[in-house]
């Protein structure tokens, strides 16, 4: 590290801790400021946050090294996530879950099920499930973080000794600075990352030529598009790649074609359960209103793609250029987890390397502050306030805020201590903890019968599942984990709905009158109809799903141009540039014209 890179650092280091301090104050006030900061933030900040949010350290680092072994191809494997369901909420459910004016998604969940018994076991199966999730999700963060800073700072502490502190130190901003720190620090650090992408970008083209890039790469690792099987062969340039493909310890990813399939089918069923009870609803629920609840997940989606995925596509490639000798000799251990810091410390001229340093700090600190906050507003909002001390004034909860966070902080830094490293936490969370979630809360939107029982069975049993399968059958595959997580969490929900009464007309007819969902509402509709003659059922279950296709293609374009950019393969970029206009153009039409004004109705409802 120059002077002039550690002097960038520090700057950035101390521009925070001036953030924190100045909006520590405003959120101080109520619960609502420190966990929704008031909601009095435009959508496109909120969106920008969003966004930011998702660029991590932890998932920059799995995204370099899928991008390395499996090439252009490695592009489908953003469905793992999936990250289209940002599509799903920017089309139709960013709306509906903005209409409840709530502070978390377990108190979402009075909205749906009402104050009964079974509403209850929803309410607290949804906290539970919202913190095992964050501190899976700190503990992604706490090993990548780690590893990351090793190279740069060399004082001769471990990686997990560096993950401590440098969560620490994050720590005071986050617990004194709540949603408005998030907010804040999500629009310096997407300024940063925007400015690290493009320097990197510059590098990979001054550096490389597509000859060079083509030569430490098998055949086909440049195209796109697949069949049935992988048939990447990496036996020449990398044999252990070949291990780790086909073998049979490997990531299971041979069968590429099934393999996708399975993803699209998991990714529709999660994109449709709506966000997950973490900073992606947060930042749902802090818009102002329904209509920019939609506008702040497009937002998010222009955001979080085209400079992370330019990022990721540069540093992928200077690490195949350029370390390739280096990973081959690792053997059967290669780690590809090391390109990032390695690309970073070694290849960016004076000036940039503190930069794009300074960068991948923020986007580290983006999505731990974001994920701390979420899960306290759980635990402070959902627990303490719901079940202890209801009537306190509004900084009681507040100063909770502060203790709790702490404790969370130091739960994810504990786990992270006993994680093997960032692919085998990664692979549990999208393989086991998400299918906790999916159906039951699939049903929730679609489903009248739906009851609070059945939800809470479904996380519940789903939750359970997560936890305790992957520690009787550690060798079972991804696809596996998922199928029979997914089937005891189906099975729990529609046992228990069935086997109790359905929720009371009214708490049902007022959350169809609100949200106006599609699906099976057919009786509820009809006792509303007895009550206002004009009421219209929602007809937009087509509309909606025809643009949710458009909007998966539209942010696929948008991941491959940056992609081809930097391969320098200048005919596929300005096919996939221009793709990525036209749907631009039809979904301004067939979506943001659509949407409504003021409370988010579509405009022929209003």
């Amino acid at each position: 590290m120059h002077p002039i890179d550690l002097a960038i650092v520090t700057v950035y280091l101390l521009l925070m801790v001036a953030v924190g301090w100045w909006v520590a104050k405003r959120a101080a006030g109520s619960s609502e400021s420190y966990f929704l900061a008031g909601k009095s933030l435009p959508w496109w900040m909120i969106g920008i946050a969003h966004g930011s949010s998702g660029i991590d350290i932890s998932g920059t680092m799995w995204f370099t090294a899928m991008l390395c072994i499996y090439g252009a191809k490695g592009l489908w494997l953003l469905w793992i996530w999936p990250l289209f369901n940002v599509i799903f909420r920017m089309v139709y459910l960013g709306q509906w879950v903005r209409r409840s004016n709530v502070l978390t998604g377990a108190e979402w969940m009075r909205t749906r099920f009402g104050r009964g018994a079974g509403a209850e076991l929803a309410y607290a199966s949804v906290v539970l499930y919202a913190l095992v999730s964050v501190v899976g999700f700190l503990t992604m963060a706490f090993q990548g973080i780690g590893k990351f800073a090793e190279p740069f700072f060399r004082l001769g502490w471990s990686p997990n000794t560096y993950g401590l502190v440098i969560m620490l130190v994050s720590g005071v901003y986050c617990i004194f600075g709540g949603m408005f720190s998030v907010v804040l620090n999500d629009l310096i650090q997407f300024g940063l990352i925007v400015a690290a992408a493009l320097i990197i970008a510059a590098v990979v083209i001054a550096q490389t030529t597509p000859e060079q890039i083509a030569g430490a790469v098998p055949a086909g690792w440049d195209e796109m598009f697949f069949g049935w099987r992988l048939d990447l062969d990496w036996s020449q340039t990398m044999p252990a790649l070949q291990e780790r493909i086909y073998g049979p310890e490997g990531d299971g990813y041979a069968l590429f074609g099934f393999f996708m399939l399975m993803l699209f089918l998991k990714g529709v069923l999660v994109s449709m359960a709506g966000p997950t009870p973490n900073y992606a609803i947060q930042h749902v629920l802090s818009t102002r209103s329904p209509r920019e609840a939609a506008l702040e997940n497009w937002m998010m989606a222009v955001a979080s793609i085209a400079p992370r995925f330019l990022l990721i596509a540069g540093i992928a490639v200077l690490g195949i250029v350029f370390h390739g000798s280096e990973l081959r000799s690792m053997g059967a251990k290669v780690d590809f987890e090391k390109i990032l810091p390695a690309v970073v410390s070694q290849h960016l001229p004076i000036g940039c390397k503190g930069l794009i340093l300074a960068g991948l700090l923020a986007a580290f600190m983006s999505t731990f502050v974001s994920t701390v906050n979420s899960g306290v507003a759980y635990i402070v909002n959902d627990i303490y306030r719901r079940y202890f001390r209801p009537r306190e004034e509004p900084r009681h909860y507040v100063r909770w805020g502060y203790f709790w966070s702490l404790v969370v902080i130091v739960m994810g830094i504990a786990f992270g201590y006993a994680a093997v490293n960032v692919h085998s936490v990664t692979r549990w969370i999208v393989s086991a903890l998400v299918p906790a979630f999916v159906l039951p809360n699939v049903f929730k939107w679609h489903w009248w019968r739906f009851n609070g029982h059945g939800f809470w069975a479904g996380m519940a049993g789903g939750t359970i599942a997560a936890l305790a399968i992957p520690s009787l059958y550690p060798d079972l595959r991804d696809v596996a984990l998922f199928l029979w997580v997914l089937a005891i969490s189906a099975a729990a929900s529609i046992v228990a709905c069935l086997a109790t009464r359905p929720e009371p007309d009214g708490v049902l007819m007022e959350f169809y009158r609100t949200v106006r969902p599609w699906g099976f509402w057919r009786p509820i509709l009809e006792k509303c109809r007895a009550e206002t003659p004009h009421l219209a059922p929602n007809r937009d279950a087509l509309r909606d799903g025809v643009n949710v296709l458009l909007g998966i293609a539209w942010q696929i374009a948008m991941v491959a141009a940056p992609i081809y950019l930097v391969l320098q393969q200048w005919g596929r970029c300005a096919a996939w540039a221009a793709g990525f206009a036209l749907l631009s153009w039809v979904l301004k039409a067939t979506w943001y014209d659509r949407l409504g004004t003021g409370d988010g109705y579509l405009a022929r409802d209003c």
